[in-house]
Protein backbone atom coordinates (compact mmCIF):
# COMPACT_ATOMS: atom_id res chain seq x y z
CA UNK A 1 0.00 0.00 0.00
CA UNK A 2 1.62 3.61 -0.37
CA UNK A 3 2.77 5.31 2.39
CA UNK A 4 0.79 8.71 3.01
CA UNK A 5 -2.25 7.85 1.36
CA UNK A 6 -4.65 10.92 2.41
CA UNK A 7 -7.77 9.81 -0.04
CA UNK A 8 -9.61 9.67 2.73
CA UNK A 9 -9.37 12.76 4.44
CA UNK A 10 -12.08 14.85 4.99
CA UNK A 11 -10.01 18.18 4.30
CA UNK A 12 -8.00 18.58 1.13
CA UNK A 13 -4.43 17.89 1.21
CA UNK A 14 -2.31 19.00 -1.48
CA UNK A 15 -0.94 16.02 -3.62
CA UNK A 16 3.01 17.55 -3.28
CA UNK A 17 2.88 17.11 0.55
CA UNK A 18 2.12 13.46 -0.13
CA UNK A 19 4.55 13.02 -2.06
CA UNK A 20 7.49 14.84 0.12
CA UNK A 21 6.30 12.87 3.04
CA UNK A 22 7.10 9.60 0.77
CA UNK A 23 10.67 11.08 -0.15
CA UNK A 24 11.51 11.68 3.33
CA UNK A 25 10.61 8.68 4.82
CA UNK A 26 12.65 6.79 1.69
CA UNK A 27 15.88 9.04 2.91
CA UNK A 28 15.14 8.27 6.33
CA UNK A 29 15.43 4.85 5.63
CA UNK A 30 18.44 4.58 3.89
CA UNK A 31 22.68 5.04 4.80
CA UNK A 32 23.32 8.34 6.38
CA UNK A 33 26.27 9.97 6.28
CA UNK A 34 27.13 9.06 10.04
CA UNK A 35 24.17 6.65 10.58
CA UNK A 36 23.10 3.49 9.29
CA UNK A 37 19.76 3.35 8.11
CA UNK A 38 19.02 1.16 11.07
CA UNK A 39 20.19 4.06 13.25
CA UNK A 40 18.02 6.63 11.72
CA UNK A 41 15.48 4.64 11.86
CA UNK A 42 15.95 4.10 15.39
CA UNK A 43 16.30 8.29 15.92
CA UNK A 44 12.85 8.12 14.28
CA UNK A 45 11.43 5.81 16.65
CA UNK A 46 12.93 7.85 19.57
CA UNK A 47 11.44 10.90 18.72
CA UNK A 48 8.09 9.35 18.77
CA UNK A 49 8.82 7.67 22.01
CA UNK A 50 9.71 10.65 23.51
CA UNK A 51 5.82 12.12 23.00
CA UNK A 52 4.75 9.21 26.08
CA UNK A 53 8.22 9.75 27.88
CA UNK A 54 7.32 9.91 31.82
CA UNK A 55 11.26 11.02 32.31
CA UNK A 56 10.59 13.53 29.85
CA UNK A 57 7.25 14.91 31.23
CA UNK A 58 8.78 14.83 34.77
CA UNK A 59 12.13 16.77 33.16
CA UNK A 60 9.81 19.48 31.16
CA UNK A 61 7.86 20.03 34.37
CA UNK A 62 11.06 20.32 36.84
CA UNK A 63 12.52 23.74 37.18
CA UNK A 64 16.18 22.23 35.70
CA UNK A 65 15.63 19.24 33.43
CA UNK A 66 18.89 18.20 34.38
CA UNK A 67 18.19 17.58 37.81
CA UNK A 68 16.02 14.61 37.37
CA UNK A 69 17.57 11.19 36.01
CA UNK A 70 15.78 8.45 35.28
CA UNK A 71 15.64 5.72 31.57
CA UNK A 72 13.67 7.22 28.51
CA UNK A 73 10.53 5.00 27.41
CA UNK A 74 11.21 3.25 24.50
CA UNK A 75 8.98 0.89 21.89
CA UNK A 76 11.63 -0.92 20.79
CA UNK A 77 15.48 -1.66 22.16
CA UNK A 78 17.61 0.66 20.20
CA UNK A 79 20.52 0.32 18.23
CA UNK A 80 21.38 3.86 19.26
CA UNK A 81 24.27 4.57 21.82
CA UNK A 82 22.69 6.17 25.20
CA UNK A 83 23.33 9.22 25.33
CA UNK A 84 21.82 9.98 21.67
CA UNK A 85 18.57 8.73 22.90
CA UNK A 86 18.63 11.23 25.41
CA UNK A 87 19.37 13.73 22.69
CA UNK A 88 17.09 13.30 20.56
CA UNK A 89 14.18 12.60 23.37
CA UNK A 90 15.60 16.28 24.77
CA UNK A 91 15.50 17.44 21.37
CA UNK A 92 11.88 16.21 20.59
CA UNK A 93 10.58 17.98 23.99
CA UNK A 94 12.54 20.56 25.74
CA UNK A 95 14.82 21.74 23.18
CA UNK A 96 14.83 25.63 24.68
CA UNK A 97 16.30 24.30 27.70
CA UNK A 98 18.95 22.26 26.18
CA UNK A 99 22.57 23.92 27.64
CA UNK A 100 26.13 23.91 26.16
CA UNK A 101 27.36 22.45 29.19
CA UNK A 102 24.86 19.75 28.70
CA UNK A 103 26.53 19.52 25.07
CA UNK A 104 29.63 19.49 26.29
CA UNK A 105 29.00 16.50 28.10
CA UNK A 106 26.94 14.51 25.84
CA UNK A 107 30.27 15.14 23.31
CA UNK A 108 32.89 13.97 26.13
CA UNK A 109 30.71 11.15 26.62
CA UNK A 110 31.17 9.72 22.81
CA UNK A 111 28.41 10.99 21.21
CA UNK A 112 30.39 12.45 18.02
CA UNK A 113 29.00 16.13 16.73
CA UNK A 114 28.19 14.38 13.33
CA UNK A 115 26.07 11.94 14.62
CA UNK A 116 24.55 14.47 16.92
CA UNK A 117 23.68 16.78 13.88
CA UNK A 118 22.39 14.01 11.88
CA UNK A 119 19.92 12.69 14.34
CA UNK A 120 18.89 15.94 15.41
CA UNK A 121 18.02 16.27 11.08
CA UNK A 122 16.17 13.07 11.23
CA UNK A 123 14.15 14.29 14.39
CA UNK A 124 13.20 17.60 12.78
CA UNK A 125 11.52 15.88 9.55
CA UNK A 126 9.70 13.27 11.35
CA UNK A 127 8.37 15.87 13.98
CA UNK A 128 7.58 18.09 11.12
CA UNK A 129 5.32 15.23 9.14
CA UNK A 130 3.76 14.06 12.69
CA UNK A 131 2.98 17.05 13.79
CA UNK A 132 1.02 17.63 9.90
CA UNK A 133 -1.06 14.29 10.94
CA UNK A 134 -2.06 15.23 14.79
CA UNK A 135 -3.09 18.49 13.58
CA UNK A 136 -5.24 17.18 11.33
CA UNK A 137 -6.43 14.00 13.50
CA UNK A 138 -4.94 11.64 10.79
CA UNK A 139 -2.93 8.62 12.45
CA UNK A 140 0.98 8.36 12.28
CA UNK A 141 2.44 6.60 9.37
CA UNK A 142 4.56 3.72 10.35
CA UNK A 143 8.26 4.12 10.45
CA UNK A 144 9.94 2.98 7.06
CA UNK A 145 11.44 -0.65 7.24
CA UNK A 146 16.23 0.42 6.98
CA UNK A 147 17.91 -0.39 4.10
CA UNK A 148 21.04 -2.17 4.47
CA UNK A 149 24.19 -0.42 3.84
CA UNK A 150 27.14 2.15 5.49
CA UNK A 151 27.19 5.64 6.36
CA UNK A 152 29.24 7.72 3.39
CA UNK A 153 31.47 9.15 6.41
CA UNK A 154 31.90 12.44 3.90
CA UNK A 155 32.61 15.28 6.33
CA UNK A 156 32.81 19.03 5.22
CA UNK A 157 35.85 20.45 4.48
CA UNK A 158 35.20 23.99 5.41
CA UNK A 159 32.86 22.68 8.45
CA UNK A 160 34.34 24.22 11.31
CA UNK A 161 33.43 25.03 15.00
CA UNK A 162 33.03 29.01 15.39
CA UNK A 163 31.22 31.28 18.34
CA UNK A 164 27.37 31.47 16.69
CA UNK A 165 27.04 27.86 17.48
CA UNK A 166 27.47 24.59 19.33
CA UNK A 167 28.47 22.02 16.72
CA UNK A 168 31.19 22.42 13.84
CA UNK A 169 29.05 24.60 10.78
CA UNK A 170 30.01 25.86 7.39
CA UNK A 171 30.35 29.51 7.40
CA UNK A 172 28.79 31.03 3.91
CA UNK A 173 32.33 32.14 2.60
CA UNK A 174 33.96 28.44 3.45
CA UNK A 175 31.01 26.11 1.12
CA UNK A 176 33.21 23.64 -0.63
CA UNK A 177 32.29 22.98 -4.22
CA UNK A 178 29.70 20.70 -2.98
CA UNK A 179 27.44 22.51 -0.78
CA UNK A 180 27.06 25.73 -3.18
CA UNK A 181 23.40 24.78 -2.82
CA UNK A 182 23.34 24.60 0.50
CA UNK A 183 22.68 28.40 1.64
CA UNK A 184 21.41 30.26 -1.78
CA UNK A 185 23.62 32.66 -1.17
CA UNK A 186 26.51 33.62 -2.97
CA UNK A 187 29.60 32.52 -1.47
CA UNK A 188 30.98 35.11 1.62
CA UNK A 189 27.31 35.92 2.15
CA UNK A 190 25.50 35.63 5.38
CA UNK A 191 23.10 31.93 5.95
CA UNK A 192 20.42 31.64 7.49
CA UNK A 193 20.96 30.18 11.25
CA UNK A 194 18.21 27.66 10.55
CA UNK A 195 19.51 25.67 8.02
CA UNK A 196 23.61 26.43 8.85
CA UNK A 197 22.50 24.57 11.88
CA UNK A 198 22.25 21.53 10.00
CA UNK A 199 25.66 22.29 7.47
CA UNK A 200 27.94 19.58 9.27
CA UNK A 201 25.71 17.15 7.63
CA UNK A 202 24.97 18.20 4.22
CA UNK A 203 22.43 15.96 3.44
CA UNK A 204 20.20 16.83 5.76
CA UNK A 205 20.20 20.66 5.18
CA UNK A 206 18.87 19.56 1.88
CA UNK A 207 16.36 17.11 2.79
CA UNK A 208 15.13 19.43 5.36
CA UNK A 209 15.01 22.57 2.81
CA UNK A 210 12.62 20.39 0.27
CA UNK A 211 10.54 19.19 3.06
CA UNK A 212 10.31 23.08 4.11
CA UNK A 213 9.68 24.13 0.83
CA UNK A 214 6.41 21.85 0.89
CA UNK A 215 4.66 22.37 4.20
CA UNK A 216 6.47 26.34 4.30
CA UNK A 217 8.08 28.25 1.41
CA UNK A 218 11.45 27.72 0.29
CA UNK A 219 14.55 29.54 0.53
CA UNK A 220 14.15 31.32 -2.73
CA UNK A 221 10.79 32.55 -2.00
CA UNK A 222 11.34 33.38 1.55
CA UNK A 223 12.14 37.60 0.50
CA UNK A 224 8.72 37.42 -1.90
CA UNK A 225 5.94 38.51 -0.63
CA UNK A 226 3.91 36.43 -3.60
CA UNK A 227 2.98 32.68 -3.07
CA UNK A 228 0.77 30.05 -4.56
CA UNK A 229 -0.67 28.23 -1.37
CA UNK A 230 -4.52 29.35 0.10
CA UNK A 231 -3.14 31.07 2.51
CA UNK A 232 -1.75 34.76 1.84
CA UNK A 233 1.59 35.31 2.86
CA UNK A 234 0.18 37.23 6.05
CA UNK A 235 -1.16 34.70 7.25
CA UNK A 236 1.66 32.26 6.19
CA UNK A 237 3.55 34.29 8.64
CA UNK A 238 1.04 34.95 11.15
CA UNK A 239 0.27 31.14 11.69
CA UNK A 240 4.00 30.76 11.51
CA UNK A 241 4.80 32.99 14.04
CA UNK A 242 2.53 31.73 16.45
CA UNK A 243 3.97 28.11 16.21
CA UNK A 244 7.39 29.19 16.30
CA UNK A 245 6.44 31.35 19.84
CA UNK A 246 4.10 28.01 21.40
CA UNK A 247 7.99 25.59 20.57
CA UNK A 248 9.78 28.27 21.83
CA UNK A 249 12.13 28.37 18.95
CA UNK A 250 15.25 30.57 19.47
CA UNK A 251 18.63 30.97 16.85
Amino acid sequence: MMSFDFTGSTDPIRPDLSAQYQRVWTHIAAPGTWLTGAERVAVAAATRDARDCTLCRERKSALSPFSVDGAHATGAPSSLEPLLVDAVHRVATDAARLSKTWYDGMIAGGVSPERYVEALGVAVQVISIDEFHRALAIGLEPLPNPQEGAPTGLRPVGAKTADDAWVPTIQAADLGPDEEDLYDRAPGGKAPGVIKALSLVPAEVRSWKELAAAQYLSTENMMRMENDRALDRAQIELVAGRVSALNECFY
